[in-house]
């Protein structure tokens, strides 16, 4: 993961756009950069596209789109943005928030219009820091799926995409311009490939755990629930080539992963009145503050361990989810028909557990207030039959990155851009702020599908001009 002289070099071939990664940010980035007219290669470094766009929800946060105004949900990117900022404690990059917020409905429309992608509004309920309703998805709810739809609309434009390509190395001239990268195969044969423009399209750092010591040094031990392909590449080559960095401790975290059995279970079912409890059978935190914050308050617990706890209303809610009828395939999900089936089945300590129930059971009368800050007025009381499954925290992507301009180009630390090159999603400066604290439910998809079009649309425009 070098940065090297482009001096003397003979590339292989050449590409006016170059895009390294296929997950949601780079495939946008192909569709924005070839309607411009560009030829582009799309580089990826797995033999099929997966990524972190395949590990998420796939819910895509938007306001002021027609899938809203159909269901009559007011909202607009002045409140999405300062929901973001709300979450953020203000120290999102301001500029940053009104580009995503403004451009990422526009966004969803064209890859609906122009690209055949189906979009439905995600009804029911909140996620953590969200005003109203404004997740968007594919019918499928999965992030697998939105990729295999961009895959789909990549191929129907006659897209390139070079599948078990490792881009090893970056080519750059005296003057900071990239002309070309290596790219390496599993059979051990590399080839030179040169462009006009290049896309960092290829994640975070959360696979790579010297980088992970070096930014976010508190997460040792958690697991990683990403994909090990983000390694950082990005964030090196942009330190080489003398980018600014910035909100390198941010990231985004999940408190309730089924464990051992490795699957995503839906936060809405805490969002609805669901609890976490621990390996003693209590309560340590407010389930309300966000899943990513809640997987530094279920690392801090024995064996980093927790319990999910809910009733059968919010298990029939999980099954809208393909994650969570996985996981109750997989065996997952428990069900008891009283407390102390509960208990028995869970292996939690019966007192203490009849106890926490009965303290919920309280709060949600108002009979007394949460120690924690929760508000248990708002939702239904857990009834019997109740539903468990156990869960662990894990990492799922930073959100720290490259510093970009509206264009998507990176920037230097002085606010001047590199000439050609540009970067998005996870290779990015994200919206969340500096910590965990800042993430709000899906600032990560925010910002890959919408710099990827900006980072696309620039790179095809700069690439043309230049002809």
């Amino acid at each position: 993961m070098s940065v090297l002289s482009a001096s003397g070099v003979e590339f292989d071939l050449q590409v006016p756009v170059l895009v390294v990664g296929a997950g949601a940010c780079g495939l946008t980035a192909a569709l924005a950069a070839a309607e411009q007219g560009a030829e582009v290669l799309v580089l990826e470094r797995d033999a099929k596209p997966s990524g972190s766009t395949s590990l998420s929800s796939g819910l895509i946060p938007a306001a002021g789109t027609r899938w809203q105004a159909a269901l009559q949900v007011e909202d607009s990117p002045s409140l999405f943005a300062s929901d973001i900022q709300g979450k953020a404690h203000g120290k999102a990059n301001p500029e940053l928030v009104e580009q995503m917020t403004t451009q990422v409905g526009p966004t969803l429309e064209w890859l609906a219009d122009a690209h055949g992608l189906v979009f439905e509004l995600l009804q029911g309920f909140l996620y953590p820091g969200h005003s109203v309703l404004r997740m968007h998805a594919v019918p499928e709810h999965t992030g697998s799926a939105l990729l295999q739809r961009l895959l789909n609309a990549t191929r129907q434009q006659s897209i390139d995409l070079l599948t078990e390509a490792t881009v090893s190395d970056l080519y750059v001239d005296n003057a900071q311009h990239v002309r070309g990268v290596r790219v390496s195969r599993p059979d051990g044969s590399s080839e030179l490939v040169g462009c006009r423009a290049l896309v960092l399209a290829c994640n975070g750092y959360g696979g790579n755990p010297g980088l992970l010591e070096r930014f976010i040094p508190e997460l040792a031990g958690m697991d990683y629930f990403g994909h090990t392909g983000n390694q950082g590449e990005a964030i090196l080559w942009g330190e080489a080539l003398g980018a600014e960095l910035r909100d390198m401790g941010a990231f985004q975290g999940h408190g309730s992963v089924a464990h051992p059995h490795g699957v995503l279970i839906t936060w809405a079912l805490m969002m609805e009145g669901g609890i976490q409890v621990n390996l003693q059978g209590e309560r340590f935190s407010n389930e309300h503050q966000g899943y990513s914050e809640q997987s530094v308050s279920v690392f801090a617990q024995p064996e980093h361990l927790a319990w999910n706890l809910y009733d059968k209303r919010l298990h029939q809610l999980g099954m809208a989810f393909d994650d969570y009828c996985n996981a109750e395939s997989m065996g997952a999900i428990l069900q008891a028909g009283d407390e102390s089936e509960l208990a028995r089945i869970t292996g939690l300590p019966e007192d203490s557990l009849r106890q926490t129930l009965e303290q919920v059971q309280r709060f949600q009368k108002g009979a007394s207030p949460d120690p924690f800050g929760r508000d248990f007025t708002k939702k239904p009381a857990l009834q019997p039959p109740y539903y468990a499954v156990r869960v662990t925290c894990a990492l799922f992507h930073t959100q720290g990155g490259l510093a970009v301009n509206e264009q998507a180009r990176v920037l230097r630390p002085d606010g001047s851009p590199l000439p050609n090159l540009f970067a998005g999603g996870g290779a990015a400066q994200g919206v969340s702020g500096p910590a965990v604290w800042g993430y709000l439910s899906g600032n990560g998809l925010l910002t890959a599908v919408t710099l990827g079009r900006l980072a696309g649309s620039s790179a095809g425009r700069l690439v043309l001009a230049s002809n």
